[in-house]
C-alpha cells in the first residue's frame, strides 16, 4: 500500500519488525492459518489489539496517568451551550426556504458543526465522563441527543464499548466495513458514496451485526426524542426540525470534522507483504491519532490512540497523558489533516474499504448482545478501564 504523506514514515519501521511492535505495545498471539483467501481483502491478524498492553506500559512507567481518570465537569456546560446554539438556528431558520443557500450553508458551516461536537459529546458520555453517577451520565446523554432529531445515545453506547473491548474483531466490532461494503465500495466512485452517506452506515451497520437488548434507557431516549422533535414543529416550523436532520447528515457527510470516522483505524500505511501474511505475526497499525485544530470542535477525538489506551481519561487531560507518555506517543502514525484523509480515501487506489485490520476470533460484547464469540486471545478489558 502506498504510504500516505499525512502519517510519519517512521511508523513503518513498527509493521516490518516484531520487535519494534512489541515495544509500541503490540502483543502477539501464536500464527494461524487463513481459512479463507478471501480473507486477505481486510488485513488480518491473530495480535492482539495493541491498547490494553500499551495501557499497561504506560502506567508501569508513569504511574501518575491514571490520576487523570473520572470525570470533567465542563462537558455539561458545552454540551448546554452547542444544545443551546442549535436550537436558536432552528428558530432563527423556521421560515427559511429549505432549498436556500442561507439554509443549506447555516447547517453546513453552524449545524454540521454543532452537531458532530453532539455525537462526540455522547461519545465522551458513554464513557461515564460527564457526571460520576453512570444514570446521569446516561440521562444527560438524551439532552445531547436533542438536536441530533434521531433518537440514538442509549443503542451507541453498548456497541461503543464493544469497539473498545474486541477491536477489529469481526462480527462484534460494529466500526469495520462488512464484506458487502467492501465488495460494491471499493471503488472511486463506492468510497465518495460510502463518505457521502457514511452517517447512514455507522447508524445502520450496527443492528445488521447483531443486536443489542432494549432497555428502559432505549425507550426513554425514544419517548425524550419524539417528544422534543414534537415541540419543534408546533412552536417553530417543520423547517426547523428539517435543519436539525440536515446538521445531522452533513456531520456524517463530506464534512471536515467528519474526516474523524475515517482517520481513526483505517490503516493509511505501507504495509509489507510480509505483514498481510496474518501467519506472521507481524502487528498492523490499526489506530491513528490527528492532532491539529479540529480538535477544539470535537472533544479531543483526535487523540485516538491515546483515548483507546486510556479510555476513562476525559477530553481535557488527553493532551496531558500524551505529554506525560510522549515516548509512547511520538513515533505512532499519526494524520495532519482530516480534510486530506478524506481526500485521499475516495481517489487513492492503495486506501479504500478493506484497509481495516480484522481479527477472526476473540472479543467480547457489552450489553448482552446476540452476537458470536469465538475463541481466542483477547485484551481483557476490565469496565472500569473504559469507563470512569
Amino acid at each position: 500500500m502506498a504510504s500516505s504523506s499525512a502519517t510519519k514514515t517512521k511508523s513503518n519501521d513498527a509493521v516490518k519488525r516484531k520487535e519494534t511492535a512489541a515495544a509500541n505495545g503490540h502483543s502477539n498471539g501464536a500464527a494461524k492459518p487463513v481459512e479463507d483467501q478471501k480473507e486477505h481483502d481486510f488485513f488480518w491478524t491473530y495480535t492482539e489489539e495493541p491498547h490494553r498492553t500499551r495501557r499497561l506500559a504506560i502506567i508501569k512507567a508513569h504511574p501518575e496517568v491514571t490520576k487523570l481518570c473520572g470525570h470533567e465537569p465542563l462537558t455539561k456546560y458545552v454540551v448546554l451551550g452547542v444544545v443551546g446554539l442549535q436550537v436558536l438556528c432552528a428558530y432563527l431558520l423556521r421560515d427559511t426556504p429549505f432549498l436556500s443557500w442561507k439554509f443549506f450553508l447555516t447547517a453546513y458551516i453552524i449545524g454540521a458543526t454543532s452537531n458532530q461536537n453532539l455525537f462526540l459529546a455522547i461519545h465522551e458520555i458513554s464513557h461515564n465522563l460527564a457526571f460520576r453517577s453512570p444514570l446521569g451520565n446516561r440521562l444527560f446523554a438524551m439532552v445531547a441527543n436533542l438536536p441530533i432529531a434521531v433518537p440514538y445515545s442509549a443503542s451507541f453506547r453498548p456497541y461503543h464499548l464493544t469497539h473498545h473491548k474486541s477491536l477489529g474483531v469481526d462480527g462484534l466490532d460494529t466500526d469495520l466495513p462488512t464484506a458487502l461494503e467492501a465488495v460494491f465500495l471499493d471503488s472511486i466512485l463506492g468510497k465518495a458514496f460510502f463518505c457521502t452517506f457514511q452517517i447512514l452506515f455507522y447508524a445502520l451497520r450496527p443492528m445488521a451485526i447483531y443486536a443489542v437488548p432494549f432497555t428502559w434507557v432505549h425507550y426513554l431516549n425514544i419517548v425524550v426524542q419524539l417528544t422534543f422533535d414534537y415541540l419543534i414543529v408546533t412552536q417553530f416550523s417543520l423547517n426547523s426540525l428539517s435543519y436539525l436532520v440536515l446538521s445531522s447528515f452533513l456531520a456524517g457527510s463530506l464534512h471536515p470534522t467528519a474526516g474523524h470516522f475515517i482517520a481513526e483505524h483505517y490503516v493509511y500505511e505501507t504495509v509489507t507483504p510480509e505483514a498481510k501474511n496474518p501467519s506472521n505475526g507481524i502487528a498492523i497499525p490499526e489506530t491513528f491519532s490527528y492532532y491539529g485544530p479540529l480538535n477544539f470542535f470535537t472533544y479531543n477525538v483526535g487523540l485516538h490512540n491515546e483515548h483507546h489506551d486510556f479510555p476513562a481519561i476525559p477530553w481535557t487531560r488527553l493532551h496531558k497523558l500524551n505529554k506525560i507518555a510522549k515516548e509512547f506517543y511520538e513515533d505512532l502514525p499519526r494524520h495532519e489533516s482530516w480534510v486530506y484523509v478524506l481526500w485521499q480515501f475516495i481517489f487513492d487506489e492503495n486506501v479504500g474499504m478493506t484497509s481495516r485490520v480484522k481479527r477472526k476470533q476473540g472479543g467480547r460484547v457489552v450489553g448482552g448482545g446476540n452476537a458470536a464469540v469465538k475463541q481466542a486471545k483477547i485484551a481483557d478489558w476490565d469496565d472500569d478501564e473504559i469507563e470512569a
